[in-house]
């Protein structure tokens, strides 16, 4: 929805499904557990028709599982999923480097510069031991990651990129996962490489970055 100058304005139900949608990726509504529309409707504001209608919306991500008559269900985990997940993700986001990084102007620099600048500066706050700002943390991975690829030109690919890292970083956030000093590092190189607009450095970094975080929870579940 815009207002008259144009501006998008976020109704209830964009502000609703923004936060089921981060409850069940945070784990705080947990895989295989069932979504009761009175219940949601009380815990979130909202009517049980636009709960529903969220539900859905939420079921074409693969986040939510609707079961005919018996309502909705958090979507569950399996060792499965999680590796197909991490093939999508470094098929889309490999992609969108290749185009991305040759396409990347000042602006564009200065996005990877600033989100480069959060994410490290949460990191070596992790890395000292102090795990209350991991939700922070994950904010700013998909902000840094987001913005190398941020010049690809394509909505679409954009958009399908974040679905498919919002569902990969559950498995890693429901086993509670920070792999220290080598994500660090990793996007470190990451970093390098997008400045210097060198597509195939940055093409492997991401893919064995994605391959890392996989193999190391994997077992998880």
């Amino acid at each position: 929805m815009q207002n008259a100058d144009g501006e998008t304005i976020d109704t209830i139900s964009d502000v609703v499904l923004r936060k089921v949608r981060a409850d069940i990726i945070s784990g705080v509504l947990k895989p295989g557990s069932k979504i009761k529309l009175e219940q949601a409707k009380e815990r979130y504001s909202i009517s049980v028709s636009s709960m529903r209608e969220i539900l859905c919306r939420l079921a074409a991500e693969n986040l939510v599982r609707a079961e005919g008559q018996k309502g909705f269900e958090v979507s569950p985990t399996s060792r499965r999923e999680l590796r197909e997940l991490a093939d999508l993700r470094i098929v889309l986001e490999t992609h969108a480097m290749q185009t991305s990084l040759p396409a990347g102007d000042l602006e564009w620099e200065g996005r990877i510069v600033e989100a480069y600048h959060k994410l490290s500066a949460a990191e070596r706050i992790l890395l000292s031991g102090d795990v209350s700002r991991t939700i922070e943390w994950v904010r700013y991975d998909w902000e840094f990651h987001r913005s190398i690829v941020s010049a690809c030109g394509s909505i679409t690919l954009m958009a399908n990129l974040s679905s498919v890292f919002d569902r990969f970083l559950r498995y890693h956030l429901l086993a509670r996962s920070f792999r220290g000093e080598a994500v660090a590092l990793d996007h470190k190189q990451l970093f390098d490489a997008a400045l210097a607009k060198d597509v195939e450095a940055a093409r492997k970094i991401i893919s064995q970055h994605v391959l890392n975080g996989m193999q190391s929870i994997e077992h998880l579940f």
